[in-house]
């Protein structure tokens, strides 16, 4: 008979959505809640699978946590596991360090928590014996590689490695324990389960290597279906690998052509039937759309000047579609004719032109940078973020609202604008 586990990572738990509470206080506490739902996911399917054991890669929680509602959730569910024979190995990774909880939670004895010295410990299969090899990282930071200080595999058994590491580098996400997957892939155990890096990854070689990514969608920037991983170790420790879906909300990207729109009933209509495709879609319980309006129509001063009003109906639209939640609204729509001024007779265009080249100039910029870091420096430090996190996130920022901005003004020049 074979040996099978679950493999996940960087599941988060009660990860604060700081920047989603700003827009949307009810959708943040969705999200912020789906955390858990995935995790509630991923134990049910360890029991309906009947599998040996679960294995997280690290960064279980969401750094410097003391709620003691987080870690009574921890425990209920270890136990739920711990009733049903199944064994969970578990590594500390970087935001697991920063965490009070992994230090005071106490859990079942079937629960074993890798310490910062490489620790290997066997589990006797029904076919097969396995060798857990686990090392976790007690400081937020680990610059150098963690592969050389696991042990070598153990002789009649499928060896498996627990790393939480970056490999060679992934954009938006930080340095850990960085190694080449030739190198992970070399060091001689069947299969190695990763954990850090947010989206899926599977290597083939003479090890079976998987980043699971996160079971659990925060936002945009880690959009579509996320799931976790059931491996099967077969008696002639062949590995077998299959995908399976955890996340509770999923973050779609939703694209709403305008073109030819020419009434507001036209163009919210078109924003209900985008959202119903990509609810029918999307196979996670709930949709959550990033949602873009693009393509030229003469209601594209409308939209812009009366935004507050297209949210709203998206979001009705959103609620009769069902399950279906509008994060954010893009415009990107273009009046016909904007594209070429000179051919244009229009006075409010002319003169939004001429606000674009002042807009561009380095005294205008140099101002509006100037008050933009002053408001933030004014507002709580939770309530900074939405200007980038760094210099060049400041920057994109300012190009942002120097561009909008002006197209704003002009919407609300255009009072002959219709809807």
């Amino acid at each position: 008979m074979a040996f099978r586990f679950i493999h996940t990572a960087d599941i988060h738990l009660d990860s604060p959505l700081r920047s989603l509470a700003l827009r949307n206080s009810e959708l943040a506490e969705l999200v912020g809640d789906a955390s858990r739902q995935a995790f509630a996911a991923i134990v049910d399917l360890c029991l309906a699978e009947r599998v040996d054991a679960l294995v997280i890669a690290g960064d279980l929680y969401d750094g410097d946590q003391t709620s003691m509602k987080t870690a009574r959730f921890l425990a209920s569910q270890t136990t739920r596991l711990h009733q049903a024979g199944i064994r969970v190995y578990m590594i500390r990774g970087n935001h697991d360090a920063m965490s009070r909880i992994t230090k005071q939670l106490v859990l079942p004895d079937t629960v074993t928590i890798f310490g910062g010295r490489c620790q290997s410990v066997i589990q006797s299969g029904p076919g097969v014996d396995v060798a857990f090899h686990g090392l976790s990282f007690a400081n937020p930071k680990a610059p150098d590689s963690l592969l050389p200080k696991f042990a070598a595999p153990q002789e009649g058994a499928a060896n498996v490695g627990i790393m939480h590491t970056s490999l060679a580098g992934s954009p938006g996400h930080d340095v850990y324990a960085p190694c080449s997957v030739a190198d992970v892939d070399g060091h001689g155990f069947g299969y190695w389960a990763l954990g850090h890096i947010h989206a899926r990854q599977v290597y083939s070689g003479a090890s079976t290597l998987v980043m699971p990514g996160i079971p659990q969608g925060r936002d945009i920037n880690e959009a579509g279906e996320k799931s976790v991983t059931l491996a099967t170790i077969r008696d002639d420790r062949s590995v077998e690998i299959e995908e399976r879906l955890t996340s509770v909300a999923q973050f779609e990207r939703v694209t709403v052509d305008m073109t030819g729109a020419s009434e507001w009933s036209e163009a919210i209509a078109r924003i209900r039937a985008g959202l119903e495709q990509s609810r029918e879609r999307v196979r996670s319980r709930y949709l959550v759309a990033r949602l873009g309006l693009v393509g030229t129509s003469a209601l594209s001063w409308s939209l812009m000047r009366d935004r507050d009003l297209a949210v709203a109906e998206a979001e009705q639209a959103a609620e009769q579609v069902g399950d279906t939640w509008v994060e954010k609204l893009e415009l990107a729509v273009l009046a016909p004719g904007v594209g070429d001024l000179e051919s244009v007779a229009d006075p409010t265009l002319e003169l939004a032109q001429s606000m674009h080249a002042n807009a561009g100039s380095q005294a205008f910029r140099s101002d509006a940078r100037e008050f933009v870091l002053k408001t933030i420096a004014d507002l709580p430090p939770d309530a900074r973020g939405f200007a980038g996190k760094d210099e060049a996130g400041l920057e994109q920022f300012l190009d942002d609202v120097l561009a909008h901005g002006v197209d704003l003004v002009t919407a609300r020049l255009k009072a002959g604008a219709t809807r």
